[in-house]
């Protein structure tokens, strides 16, 4: 593959799809091929703080009817919980079961252990500079707030 031939835009793409699909495999061999890497758009949201199905649709921008199905195909797969607000029992608020949080940390771990991977195999110069180059272009489209308040989604 010639480097000088590929867009930047889909060779970041793509270097992040080649990424999270490793990830994904070594998860399944720690036990965790129930996940899927769309689970993490609700999961960044309830990791910060326990919300509302309401809240959860806000965040991310789709109907309460979309966040509702998503949420039904977690708490079946064990990955999230409901539970009455303390300040309204009318109100439940989505939490992330201990599978889930076993899950978030395993994540974290492996996407570390990718990164001291590339930076052994390309050097960590080069490594950083990718990754201050990528940064630098999340920040210039608008992006770096998104990551900051956990309100990452796939593009329109």
């Amino acid at each position: 593959m010639d480097p000088s031939t590929l867009d930047l835009s889909l060779t970041a793409l793509f270097a992040g799809w080649a990424m999270t699909d490793e990830v994904q495999r070594r998860l399944t061999e720690q036990g965790f091929g129930d996940l899927r890497f769309n689970d993490g758009v609700v999961i960044q949201h309830v990791l910060a703080a326990p919300l509302s199905i309401t809240a959860l649709a806000e965040r991310m921008a789709v109907t309460q009817q979309a966040a509702s199905k998503a949420v039904a195909d977690l708490e079946r797969r064990g990955l999230l919980r409901r539970e009455a607000d303390p300040a309204d029992a009318r109100t439940k608020l989505l939490h992330l079961t201990e599978h889930a949080l076993a899950a978030v940390t395993a994540t974290r771990v492996l996407r570390c252990e990718l990164q001291e991977e590339i930076e052994a195999e390309y050097g960590t110069e080069r490594a950083e500079d990718a990754r201050n180059l990528l940064a630098a272009v999340i920040g210039r489209y608008g992006g770096g707030d998104a990551i900051r308040a956990r309100r990452v989604r796939p593009p329109r």
